[in-house]
């Protein structure tokens, strides 16, 4: 199975929900970051038609993969796209993560309306709504975007794919573990506490707890989202998709 992780808007948690909920649940999935392509001395990032061609080659050689579009590249990788007729067929769904933030939805809209465009068809296009409050709807929270949809069914908006803010993705980037790591870690935190004779190294030993038992109820959340996206409906239509004598 091959992912793209894409929204026009940055700070909506793209390459979160490519490394945290996608990559450790799709099995043997590499994990492709579009900005990475050519970033130049100065940090400019551009996406060139080679890079892009060579993108499609590696697709093509690899059976599961999720490709995190970079805010930087996306203009570039969906003008790409549109060169390079029917490339979007490289990818069985697009992954739009959207937050309640309006000038995101917004950006949200015109990044489905533009995959519409290109030939992506409903099924393969789903919204994650991340960033959720604890007791608000989905409705509340992205009323510019299912608005939209209601009038314009242009993807797949289970509201059962939500993820709520939370800390830990932060903890996680700042520090070296991941999240399945940190739920399965075994050590007896209380007891370290109570032998340690520092306050700072209690501080440190309380922190990991806390961080530890983060991981452990986002990742229920986490396999609820990913259960809810219902991705395993795809891969018959990316048999489908395929040429005959091709495998998808």
């Amino acid at each position: 199975m091959k992912l793209a992780v894409i929204n026009f808007s940055g700070n909506v948690g793209k390459t979160t929900l490519a490394r945290h909920l996608l990559v450790p649940r799709i099995p043997g999935a590499e994990y492709i970051a579009v900005e990475s392509f050519n970033a130049g001395a100065e940090g400019v990032t551009a996406l060139r038609g080679n890079q892009f061609a060579m993108l499609q080659e590696y697709l093509h050689s690899i059976d599961s993969a999720v490709v995190d579009i970079g805010a930087s590249t996306v203009d570039d990788f969906m003008d790409l796209m549109a060169q390079y007729g029917g490339s979007h067929e490289d990818f069985d769904c697009f992954i739009v993560p959207t937050v309640p933030d309006p000038k995101q939805q917004q950006d949200t809209i015109a990044t489905l309306v533009d995959l519409a465009h290109l030939g992506v068809s409903p099924e393969r296009l789903r919204l994650v709504f991340n960033t959720m409050e604890l007791d608000v709807s989905v409705d509340q929270a992205f009323y510019l975007v299912t608005a939209f949809l209601r009038e314009h069914p242009l993807a797949i908006a289970n509201p059962e794919c939500r993820l709520r803010r939370n800390e830990i993705y932060a903890r996680v980037r700042a520090g070296r573990s991941d999240l399945l790591t940190l739920a399965r870690d075994t050590t007896d935190y209380k007891r370290l506490i109570v032998q340690a004779t520092r306050p700072a190294d209690k501080m440190a030993l309380g922190q990991t707890l806390a961080t530890r038992r983060l991981a452990g109820s986002v990742l229920v959340e986490l396999d609820r989202c990913f259960a809810a996206l219902d991705l395993t409906s795809l891969a018959v239509s990316a048999v489908l998709r395929a040429p005959s004598g091709e495998a998808a």
